[in-house]
């Protein structure tokens, strides 16, 4: 039997390990998803622009630029992420954090080495890795903080289970100067807008000709942990079909959903019957104690009661115990005043408490958020969604949340 000929890996760089191993973090992100060898591998690229990390796991592509590093000889080796990775931490073991965050190592072609080791790499066919296509034009700029938070409110709202696969994604939509974010899982839908600043290079963006990306929200979550610590612009491009996000040094490209999601202008109300303010904090203590007492009743899936009783007072109780005692329950008071129409009186809202505890913390820049109510429909078992936004109005503001109630007997 002939030998099989040794994988030509043939790019030599030097680096710091802190900004190689950091860029080979990130890079990670383009593996989560990976099938087959070449593919959990990283693509390292060295040519006269410098050295550049690779990985593309058919759902996303990353690529990172590490501008500290010195090409010594232009060329591409693929290496397996994992092993180079740990190969790389064990090689800095002994020496304290500074130490090895300016410690520099050497690659060339295989193999690796620092001012103490050398040790060779299973180096795989570069012409095995499948590179992503190559992104679109950006559209516009974001602020990296903007998209971040943003981010962090909307991912909670989406479907989590891949039985229905476009509610698991949150819709990305350019229109003018806005970039509007969207998830639904049937039971809430949450939308964030933050202001976009068009390139002028692009074509505009208008409502009968926005942009519009499904992309997964597990893909975002883990890109939202790199955003965390970003400032400045972050570049947005729609390709055919792929979203592709600019950082600095790195590129995301992303594989979107099919599909888009249910349109969520007609779900949202435009008039309410009442408005009124809560303070956040007290809700968050009071659903805090809730959803402890129905996790030590056992009764989990319980929900947990918005109650108005006849004097218009506010509270927040666990709905659990036999019926006989669900009227011997007492609630924690909750502070709010009303803006908008009649103070409900006797009157009962259920919801989960997971759920409104997702909804409380999106709205995490202020101590207060409003509440909107309708009234049922007469002779309809339909309950009317709760709708809180950062705005007085039912319309406006940056953020908006629809909650279903929940429906007892």
């Amino acid at each position: 039997m002939s030998e099989q000929p040794t994988p030509v890996a043939t790019a030599h760089i030097t680096a710091p390990y802190g900004p190689l191993a950091d860029a080979l973090k990130i890079a990670a992100f383009g593996t989560a998803c990976a099938t087959g060898p070449a593919q959990h591998g990283v693509l390292i690229e060295a040519d006269d622009t410098g050295l550049t990390l690779r990985t593309h796991d058919w759902e996303t592509a990353v690529s990172v630029t590490v501008p500290t590093a010195t090409v010594t000889r232009a060329g591409a080796s693929l290496l397996p992420l994992a092993p180079l990775t740990k190969s790389l931490k064990a090689m800095m073991a002994g020496e304290t954090k500074a130490t090895a965050a300016r410690t520099t190592v050497t690659l060339a072609g295989d193999l690796l080495t620092t001012d103490h080791l050398t040790v060779p790499l299973a180096a795989l066919p570069v012409g095995d890795f499948a590179p992503a296509t190559k992104s679109a034009p950006i559209a516009a700029h974001l602020d990296a903080q903007d998209l971040y938070r943003q981010l962090q409110r909307v991912i909670p709202a989406a479907y989590t289970d891949d039985d229905l696969p476009t509610l698991t994604g949150v819709q990305m939509t350019l229109e003018g100067r806005t970039l509007t974010l969207s998830a639904t899982d049937r039971y809430r839908f949450a939308v964030a807008d933050l202001p976009a600043t068009p390139n002028p290079d692009h074509p505009a963006t208008t409502p009968e000709h926005p942009l519009s990306a499904l992309i997964p929200a597990r893909v975002l979550t883990r890109i939202s942990t790199h955003l965390k610590t970003c400032t400045g612009p972050v570049g947005i491009a729609f390709g055919t079909p792929e979203l592709t996000l600019t950082v600095g040094d790195t590129t995301f490209t992303i594989q979107p959903r099919e599909g888009t999601l249910p349109g969520y202008a007609a779900m949202f109300p435009t008039t309410v019957d009442t408005s009124l303010t809560l303070d956040r904090p007290t809700a968050q203590r009071a659903l805090k104690k809730c959803a402890a007492l129905i996790a030590a009743s056992g009764e989990r899936g319980s929900p947990v009661t918005l109650r108005w009783d006849e004097t218009g007072t506010l509270t927040l109780a666990p709905r659990i115990g036999e019926p006989h005692d669900l009227a011997r329950i007492k609630g924690m008071p909750l502070t709010f005043a009303t803006l908008h129409g009649p103070t409900p009186t006797d009157r009962e809202l259920h919801t989960n408490p997971a759920f409104l505890a997702d909804a409380l913390a999106a709205f995490d820049a202020t101590d207060t958020l409003t509440l909107h109510l309708r009234d049922p429909k007469p002779n309809s078992s339909l309950l009317p969604p709760l709708l809180l936004t950062t705005n007085p109005h039912p319309t406006g503001g940056d953020y908006r949340h629809l909650l279903m109630p929940v429906n007892v007997s």
